[in-house]
């Protein structure tokens, strides 16, 4: 049925999606009406069960998002900053309870204060728009952070590549650049299974879907460094003889939207991806979609369905996006990060770029520290650095006294401040000592907020941001909340082996990293802070 749904929506394609019109039906930022979507299906020549299905998904189309004026974050780094109840009061002198909605996350991490209004980020107790936020870098040539410059001059190294197509896939294999959205698999090998699949048709696609609470690199990126990000897409349709780019962008983050909307209006002004007759450099077309509130879609085959209209449920894999991804067609799908790398390795060379970090860990990374830092913001760091450096000397230490650090994201590892010493900042470092780097955000975790709130929190997320596809993942994630509300609530102990069962059933049986991801923090919980659960928990069997 997908395989068909599928095909009909990719007979318009971006000029005039199936998506976008079922996000754009009511037009009011309410519920769209039911009416108005029957007839997109009708236009459209697909099911209007479907159709239905895909619009109830999202956040920003459910009925309880009507009315809403303006929307606080409650994200983790914001909860265990403490100042949730602090920005509720100063709301609250200006609107009536009914007209606060929560957004999870708005990307201000480093604040802790921001809540969002007429698609305007503001912070607490101001009217003004947010300073710039503290960036840093411990790289003799930061990939990242520098500025891109003129437009035609920045692309014409695009330009230089072109008919090269095979030298640039080799210095992407050359740098060793892994994904940077947390799973870390080597881009270039996405990048050929492309390239060496046969079909009328290839996509890229950048997932700056990911709002991974505490991590906000890809919404710095896609607002500061945009054509960092649509030069890697580029760069890298040139190499596959994909003709279209597709970024999508988290409803929650307007003004990123804006900023790359704006980017790709320069490109197409300079004669540079504008749909057009020519070479390569012409005829690439971008299209910017802004997303409706679904944490989920920041998984690679959820954001292809919902690029396509369909209800964005997980897909299973094999196949993967590379041979069959967007509309069925071979898709080159990574992070902003990601791509944002590109021009960096093929203007100073793959090796340059690699010689930045360690052998299985190329490359630099960039790393977001939340509130509690003295020096909070964004960090472009060399892999293999020693975390002790990124916290003490970079991030200039702790505010107040911190017990733990969660890396990575909700799903990420929860790692004991005892433990920093032991880490730098790597793929395998962390793995081999039981965490995640991720995305690499850093949410810190105060002496006095309670690690079974913390717990509550990232089961409460994970069920709802579910996508409700597989049992563990959407069952798992209930009933551990339920389990830790009534210990919390009610005083009523969790039989330990329950609950380690539950953990290894969401863990060994859910279909992506949503489900499967979240067992990591709650172990290193248990693990690392049994003195503190152990009420809560009944003993463990021998």
């Amino acid at each position: 049925m997908s395989r068909n749904l599928r095909g009909l929506s990719s007979r318009r394609g971006f000029t005039d999606s199936l998506y976008e019109r079922i996000a754009g039906a009511s037009g009011h930022g309410e519920r769209p009406d039911d009416e108005n979507l029957m007839a997109i299906a009708d236009e459209f020549m697909t099911g209007r069960a479907a159709v239905l299905s895909a619009s109830s998904f999202y956040d920003f189309l459910q009925p309880a998002h009507a009315g809403k004026k303006v929307y606080m974050c409650d994200g983790t780094a914001c909860l265990t900053s403490g100042k949730i109840p602090e920005v509720r009061r100063n709301l609250l002198e200006k609107y009536h309870e009914h007209e606060i909605g929560t957004m999870t996350c708005l990307g201000h991490c480093h604040s802790n204060d921001a809540f969002l209004i007429n698609g305007e980020i503001r912070l607490c107790g101001s009217d003004a728009e947010p300073s710039a936020m503290r960036v840093s870098s411990n790289a003799e040539m930061p990939a990242m952070l520098t500025p891109t410059g003129d437009v035609k001059e920045y692309y014409s190294l695009a330009r230089r590549w072109t008919g090269e197509a095979d030298a640039a896939l080799r210095e992407l294999e050359t740098s060793g650049l892994r994904g940077r959205g947390g799973a870390g698999f080597p881009f270039h090998i996405k990048v050929r299974s492309s390239r060496d699949a046969r079909a009328d048709r290839k996509y890229i696609v950048c997932n700056g879907d990911e709002g991974d609470p505490g991590a906000f690199s890809d919404k710095w990126l896609l607002e500061e460094r945009p054509h960092a990000v649509l030069f890697g897409m580029l760069m890298t349709g040139i190499i596959t003889g994909a003709d279209t780019g597709v970024v999508y962008i988290r409803g929650e983050y307007p003004r990123a939207v804006r900023k790359v909307r704006d980017a790709v209006k320069q490109l197409e002004a300079a004669g540079i991806a504008a749909g057009k007759e020519g070479d390569h450099l012409s005829r690439f077309r971008f299209h910017v979609i802004e997303g409706s509130g679904a944490y989920i879609c920041g998984e690679e085959t959820s954001l292809l369905n919902s690029l396509e209209g369909l209800r964005p449920e997980v897909r299973t894999r094999p196949p993967f996006p590379a041979l069959y991804g967007l509309f069925g067609r071979p898709t080159v799908l990574s992070n902003v990060e990601t791509f944002a790398n590109v021009h960096y390795i093929l203007e100073e060379g793959g090796a340059t770029w690699a010689a930045m970090g360690t052998e299985k860990s190329p490359g630099t990374k960039l790393v977001s520290l939340d509130g509690a830092f003295n020096k909070p913001g964004l960090l472009e760091v060399r892999m293999g650095t020693p975390m002790r450096t990124v916290i003490d000397e970079l991030g200039g230490g702790m505010r107040y006294p911190v017990k733990a650090f969660q890396v990575g994201g909700p799903l990420g590892g929860l790692v004991p401040a005892s433990r920093i010493d032991e880490l730098t900042l790597d793929f395998e470092s962390f793995a081999r000592e039981g965490f995640l780097l991720g995305h690499a955000g850093i949410v810190s975790v105060p002496e006095e907020f309670p690690v079974i709130k913390l717990l509550e929190h990232l089961f409460e997320f994970t069920k709802k941001e579910s996508c409700g596809k597989c049992f563990p993942c959407r069952l798992g994630s209930a009933r551990g909340l339920d389990l830790l509300t009534a210990a919390t609530g009610r005083g009523q102990r969790i039989d330990r082996q329950l609950f380690d069962d539950l953990l290894e059933t969401m863990q060994l049986g859910s279909l992506c990293a949503l489900g499967g991801g979240l067992p990591l923090p709650v172990k290193n919980a248990l693990q690392y802070f049994s003195d503190e659960l152990k009420e809560y928990f009944t003993a463990k069997e021998a």
